[in-house]
């Protein structure tokens, strides 16, 4: 039996797509059709996708077994009524390893106050601040899913105390675990250094308001990788002015490319990085792919399966 298989994402994803996804389907043994244009909807049986893709009516397809979302965020999809097929987001570790990486060099250069040397050219005394050790660095992670725990348990290998959040109880080894809305003021209360990790869902949308920012500790560093409906801008920005927040370092914002004239862009107390910190490496999300048809042709459960009541 021959998988037909229709890819269907914007840009030159296709280009980037075809080879790795072709190699990661001929490795085990799957005979496959693979192209942009599969011919007729009935004959799909699976939609590798990104959310930027011309295809948003999902109706024709009534044999596709699954969609397979190229990205972690499926907020731009889950929501379509046509979409009855399963939806599965991208977990990987390329993007993984990406977002660890990330949130840890930013997590390191706020701790040691790296931006104090960052083009000094004197001034020794005044440059000399000792840090403190990491574990009087109390840090708190929004958000427990596969990326939130793969950066706790990194940080906590560095020494890092760390409280992690969710909607819903996790644990989470060497991790202060809280969920709910008690949980999250006392998270957000003992929090230096602040990582922002939760889906875009209408219950995380401006989660981080003016009140909530209040309860951070004075001076408090704010790191969104996640999402950028997370923050609301406007409170963001009167509580770095006020010093209520320290710095805001932000990878995701609500419109991007982020508009040349944001504020964000000429704060002295924000640093933004262009949604970089993670990644969807082509080989490693293949993989993934390919293990989720194979689990399905087989009668397995789907992996990172979304869950539509919760959004993600």
């Amino acid at each position: 039996m021959t998988i037909n298989i229709l890819f269907s994402a914007g840009g030159d994803k296709w280009a980037t797509y075809e080879a790795p996804l072709r190699a990661a389907l001929t490795s085990k043994g799957l005979n496959h059709t693979l192209a942009p244009d599969a011919g007729p909807p009935e004959r799909v049986d699976y939609i590798v996708y990104a959310p930027d893709s011309t295809l948003q009516d999902f109706a024709p397809y009534r044999n596709c077994k699954a969609v397979l979302n190229l990205w972690a965020g499926v907020e731009e999809i889950v929501g379509n009524p046509t979409l009855t097929q399963p939806l599965t987001r991208m977990v990987d570790t390329g993007l993984t390893h990406g977002m660890v990486e990330w949130v840890t060099g930013h997590v390191l250069r706020h701790h040691l106050g790296l931006d104090r040397y960052v083009g000094a050219t004197g001034g020794w005394h005044d440059l000399r601040v000792v840090p403190p050790l990491a574990k009087d660095r109390p840090l708190t992670i929004l958000g427990l899913g596969a990326l939130g725990a793969a950066v706790a348990e990194a940080l906590v290998g560095l020494g890092f105390p760390i409280t992690g959040w969710s909607r819903s109880p996790k644990t989470l080894n060497n991790v202060r675990c809280l969920a709910g809305d008690d949980g999250l003021r006392e998270a957000l209360s003992t929090a230096e250094i602040l990582v922002l990790l939760l889906p875009e869902t209408p219950d995380t949308t401006n989660l981080l308001n003016a009140e909530r920012l209040s309860w951070l500790r004075p001076g408090a560093v704010v790191i969104n990788p996640g999402r950028g409906p997370l923050i609301d801008d406007e409170a963001l920005l009167a509580a770095l002015d006020e010093g209520q927040v320290g710095h805001a370092t932000l990878d995701v914002f609500r419109v991007e490319p982020l508009p040349d004239d944001h504020a964000f862009w000429s704060h002295p107390r924000v640093t933004v990085t262009p949604h970089i910190a993670s990644e969807t490496r082509p080989g490693t999300a293949c993989d993934i792919i390919v293990e989720n048809i194979l689990r399905s042709e087989n009668g397995q459960p789907l992996l990172h399966l979304v869950d539509r009541s919760a959004g993600y």
